[in-house]
């Protein structure tokens, strides 16, 4: 692990600063790193992916106990700097790359990268990262239900990002990430970090969290594509109520018309707003919209 000093002559040697715009945020302070490891207890049968692995601070302590470590960073110049610090580890692989393709869909370098090393090594795939704020909510629910799935998340993202993360039913932040996190897994927080332990200091604060995988609760979801369109066209209007909002569905949901039964079934009340549903109870709405689309 790299103190502030060193991740400074690093830069400074290669002629580069911090990038706001990509959020480069450094996390200097190293009882936090050690703590966002140890939280993971990674085996040496694991696959850790990181994302925005900067110089490789956190990317040298991830090499220590897994079995293999993707680190991904969009800078270039940056990769090339961890690259060149984690030389000697044979079992990390320094990718530059956006993780993100697209909103919804994963680097297909990454995903196949990460998916091989799994093959071999027959253990989890874990998401160990402090990631940049801009992407931290689209790349966790890529990697709940997308083309690269991970069995467990050990991050630190922006304060209103966790509040996001942990929200739940009828609270200001309750929506897409709270729900698909808690409907796949159990979140657990596990720090609030002030802005001085990052450099340079991001203007609010920021939270780190754990998250693990349910293969159980997941199983529950009979198609995840479904799940991910009811939740999200039910909180695009999420201050209606949710017998108004069938109203307004388009595409496929809007051939379901028997929604006072799926609500019955689910016993939910459709008098309810989006942001008041549960997470078990969008599965619930959602499994019994598959069930209707299956026979359209």
């Amino acid at each position: 692990m790299q103190t502030k000093h060193q991740i400074q002559q690093l830069l400074t040697s290669a002629g580069l600063s911090p990038n706001k715009r990509l959020g480069q945020h450094f996390l200097i302070d190293l009882n936090l790193m050690r703590l966002l490891v140890d939280s993971a207890h990674i085996k040496n049968s694991d696959v850790v992916l990181e994302v925005g692995c900067g110089t490789g601070s956190l990317t040298e302590a991830l090499a220590d106990k897994a079995g293999e470590v993707i680190a991904v960073e969009r800078d270039e110049a940056l990769a090339k700097i961890a690259a060149a610090q984690l030389a000697k580890a044979n079992n990390v692989q320094v990718i530059s790359t956006d993780i993100l393709e697209t909103k919804h869909t994963i680097s297909q370098a990454v995903t196949k990268a990460a998916q091989l090393c799994q093959r071999k090594l027959r253990g989890r795939i874990l998401l160990v990262a402090n990631l940049p704020y801009n992407i931290a909510s689209p790349l966790m629910l890529n990697l709940l239900m997308g083309s690269l799935i991970v069995d467990g998340m050990y991050i630190t993202v922006q304060e209103e990002v966790g509040e996001r993360i942990t929200a739940e039913p009828g609270q200001k932040h309750y929506g897409t990430l709270s729900i698909s996190l808690t409907a796949t897994g159990d979140v657990k927080p596990l720090r609030t970090l002030q802005p001085a332990v990052f450099w340079p200091q991001p203007g609010v604060g920021s939270a780190m969290i754990g998250f693990i995988r349910s293969h159980k609760k997941a199983a529950r979801i009979k198609n995840s594509e479904v799940f991910k369109e009811v939740v999200g066209v039910f909180l695009r209007h999420r201050r209606k109520m949710l017998k108004a909002c069938t109203k307004l569905l388009a595409g496929r949901l809007a051939e379901i018309s028997d929604w006072h039964e799926i609500f019955d079934r689910c016993s939910v009340d459709p008098r309810q707003r989006p942001d008041q549903v549960s997470p078990e109870g969008y599965i619930d709405i959602a499994n019994l919209c598959n069930e209707r689309l299956d026979k359209v």
